[in-house]
This record gives C-alpha cells, structure tokens and sequence, in this order.
C-alpha cells in the first residue's frame, strides 16, 4: 500500500470550522422560525391572537433572559450605555413591532403567503442592506443563488392568483416589512459587532418592559385566559422559551460568523422545513411540489453560501 494512502487526511482549518459551525447554526436558525412559525398558526387556530402570542414570546424570554442582562449590567456597567442608540434600534427591529407583524398577519394572509413573503424580504433586504451599509458585494453567485431560492420558495407555498384579497394584501404587507426590520436587525449586530447573547437580552427584556404591561392594561391578559392549559404552555415553551430566546441567539451568532448577507440566506429554508414539521402538527401532508421546492431552496442556498466573500 503507498504511502500516500497511508498519509493521515489533513485536518480542518480554524475558518473551515468556524464556517461549519455557522452553517449548523443557521440550520438550527432556521428550524426555529419553522417551528414558531408553525405553532403560531396552531395557536391561532385555538384561539390565540397576534397579541397574545406576542406577550408570550417576550414575556418568557424577557423573565428567562433578565437576570443574565443584570449580572451584565453588574458587570459592565456601561456596556449598553455606550451605544445605547444602537441597542435602542436593535430593539425596535427585532422586538414587539417584528412580533405584531409576524403573527398578525398571519390573520390576514393565507398560509402560502406565510411561507414566502417574509422569508424573500429576509433574504433579499439582508442582501441588499449588507451591500449597502456593508459595502458586501453583490457577486453573480449570490445573486443566482437568491433566485434559485426564491424559485423553491414559490414551489413550497403553491401560490395562486385568487389568493390575493384585500386583507391579504394587508398581511403581505405586514410580512414584507417585518422580513425587512429582521434584515436590518442583522445589519446592526454585524455592523457593531454586538454580542449574540447579550443582544438576546436586550431585545427580550426591552419588550418585556414595553408591550407586555400594555398588553395586560388594556386586555388584562384576557386573550391568554381563555386559552385551554395546554395550548398555552405549548405556546410559551415555542414562542417564550424556544423562538423568543433561540431564534434572536442562533441568527446573532450566525451573522458574527458568516456576515448578514449569507445568513439572510438561512431564513429561506423556514418554509420547507415548516411543511415537514405541518406534517404532525397541523396533519398538512408536504406534496410534491413543496418537496421539491425545499430541495431547491436547499440547491440555491448551499450554492450562495458558500461563494467567495471579498
């Protein structure tokens, strides 16, 4: 046997684990917003409204993630006053205005539309924003790799044309501009280099401190009330524990790995992986054409992300 057979293979280098370990990550991203995504619309079939699934994402996380902010704050005293206008728009991206818009407008749009609209805003604004606060280019890979993306993503929602209503139209509406805050939340935390975890924190505990006492002055957590017991602690460990920590962390950390515009990518998977996980939940059974369109996300992804960056 020669001894180049017998060579021991080289190991990994530290950027090739480093962008690994991110794609991991955006795959965990991604299965996130599948999953809450999913159960937001099996709360709302039981009853729950944008709101109050909206107090349940934050309120959990902001009561989870508010001690770690103040053995931060214990800490590092100025650590959010140093750029508390930074922190301050963190916030209003990824807090309670992208919460409303998300599962508000699941009770405008049909769910195909859920599946594209505000995954294409993810990712084609993050792209765009990344080259033009980023200075990212905008390479032929890239640009490929979206559309290819987008393609699967019409193939996975099935999208007719008798689907856009009026109140449709609204929800899309909704769905765009929260794909969009998203995008520019990921800008942010690249731009500033903020720490995922501590972001998370931020984020939670501001709308803790904001939406939820407002919500409960002005329905006295009504809507929560009448949820059957069950339906509302699957709701708080999904929107609280899972996605209102989870999906701000696994996005942060994936943006300072592999930079806002490969990571606005990530989203697009979502869909797919929401008709997989519809399957037992909601009992939708994935048909061809969706797995097809999740294999073409798929293709389209994995050829953008791993392009050159300059």
């Amino acid at each position: 046997m020669s001894a180049a057979i017998l060579a021991p293979l080289p190991l990994p280098t530290a950027d090739q684990r480093r962008f690994a370990s991110g794609l991991a990550i955006g795959l965990a991203a991604a299965s996130i917003g599948a999953l809450y995504v999913v159960f937001a619309r099996w709360g709302i079939q039981h009853g729950a409204a944008a709101t109050d699934l909206t107090a349940l994402r934050f309120g959990v996380a902001g009561v989870v993630l508010l001690p770690y902010l103040f053995w931060r704050l214990r800490a590092e005293p100025t650590v959010l006053a140093a750029k508390w206008r930074v922190w301050l728009a963190v916030s209003a991206l990824a807090g309670t205005p992208f919460g409303l818009l998300m599962f508000g407008a699941l009770q405008y749009s049909p769910p195909s539309h859920a599946a594209v609209f505000p995954f294409a805003a993810m990712s084609l604004m993050g792209m765009i924003l990344s080259a033009i606060v980023l200075g990212d280019r905008l390479t032929l890979r890239k640009l490929t790799g979206i559309g290819v993306v987008l393609a699967g993503l019409i193939l996975i929602s099935g999208i007719r044309a008798d689907s856009f209503t009026a109140a449709g139209l609204i929800g899309d509406a909704m769905f765009l501009v929260a794909g969009t805050l998203w995008a520019g939340f990921g800008i942010l935390l690249r731009r500033h280099r903020l720490d995922p975890l501590l972001a998370t924190a931020v984020i939670a505990v501001s709308a803790l401190v904001t939406f939820v006492p407002v919500y409960l002055w002005q329905t006295g957590g009504a809507g929560l009330s009448t949820l059957t017991p069950t339906v509302l602690v699957v709701e708080a460990v999904v929107q609280g524990l899972i996605a209102g920590c989870g999906t701000l962390f696994t996005y942060a950390r994936m943006v300072s790995i592999l930079g806002p515009s490969r990571a606005a990518i990530f989203p697009a998977l979502a869909p797919g992986l929401a008709a997989l996980i519809a399957w037992p939940v909601l009992g939708l059974i994935p048909g061809t054409l969706e797995l097809l369109g999740l294999a073409t996300v798929i293709a389209g992804l994995i050829w953008a992300v791993t392009g050159r960056t300059r």
